[in-house]
């Protein structure tokens, strides 16, 4: 919804595609067009053949229209703000941990298991407890933290009659940190700066699904801890070369820093800290997205706050 408003900013007509009739985005004058079908490719694609869009965001709305970047990308649709290629880094696991490895960023020790057999080595090399969930579900669905061998062969037996492990859909595996703080930091890049928006602190340990943890601003932990928090960051932001929103979960665990996940897209806890700070974020990295200012999109919308 602030999207639209900040292309109406811009003097730019939007075009709104939304499943859920019930939701405040859906009002008629909150864009210029308006579409009531689900977020599947092919009705994004009949969308964008029949209104000649000049542009795409995928950023907001969650993992849903994230998850469409790649078939968008191949039809060589004109994604606004975070291109697929930075993306799908993000998104991939594999490729993550490379790049997390070329910046010297620590990760929990993790694997991504192809089949049953390759969820025992796995699990059997990084050492239990581990924190378990398939590739591409949603909100934390089938995500465990499984303390032995026991657990993890009654979990393999439940959730493969479900969801099959294969090469295109890998069991995920982490080393599961006890009793470590989690965090939230959601920013905004334009390639050139970086704007820390904020750092929450869970209330729950870390392996609680976010969306089912309370946060709270500002963090209790150490200006050292901190600060390093907002150093790797912007690291991971410039080096990534994130336009628009991201969002990076992390973990303290025995006074060290983890990066848990990075999601290139605005998550649950921008419109809180919008509400909080006096800044709208999402109108902010609109106009990113747009113009490619950082500066110059903080200091439009500080004027009318």
């Amino acid at each position: 919804m602030h999207a639209s408003f900040a292309l109406k900013d811009l003097n730019i007509k939007s075009v709104m595609l939304n499943c859920n009739p019930e939701t405040v985005s859906t009002d008629y004058d909150t864009s210029d067009t308006l579409y009531f079908e689900p977020i599947h490719f092919e009705c994004v694609k009949t969308i964008i053949q029949r209104e000649q869009v000049d542009g795409i965001i995928v950023h907001f709305g969650g993992q849903t229209p994230l998850k469409l970047a790649k078939d968008l990308a191949k039809m060589q649709a004109p994604i606004i703000g975070t291109p697929f290629k930075v993306i799908d880094i993000a998104e991939d696991r594999e490729k993550f941990s490379l790049f997390l490895k070329e910046l010297d960023i620590k990760q929990p020790e993790n694997g991504m298991a192809k089949s049953v057999d390759e969820a025992y080595s796995i699990a059997n090399v990084i050492g239990f407890p581990i924190i378990v969930r398939p590739s591409y579900v949603l909100g934390g669905q089938h995500m465990q933290i499984l303390e032995n061998i026991e657990e993890l062969h009654h979990y393999l037996e439940s959730v493969t009659h479900s969801l099959e492990i294969s090469p295109k859909n890998p069991l995920l595996i982490d080393k599961f940190l006890e009793k470590a703080i989690e965090l939230d930091v959601d920013a905004i890049c334009d390639k050139k700066e970086v704007y820390i928006a904020g750092i929450l602190q869970h209330i729950e340990e870390a392996g609680i699904h976010s969306g089912d943890s309370a946060c709270f601003i500002p963090s209790n932990l150490s200006p050292e801890i901190l600060d390093e928090i907002e150093q790797v960051s912007a690291k991971i932001a410039l080096h990534l070369g994130v336009v628009g929103l991201l969002n990076i979960q992390f973990a303290v665990y025995e006074n060290a820093l983890y990066l848990i996940e990075v999601n290139p897209r605005a998550s649950r806890t921008v419109p809180f800290l919008s509400k909080a700070l006096g800044v709208p974020l999402a109108k902010v990295a609109t106009r990113v997205m747009v113009l490619e200012d950082l500066k110059e999109a903080l200091k439009f919308y500080d004027k009318k706050i």
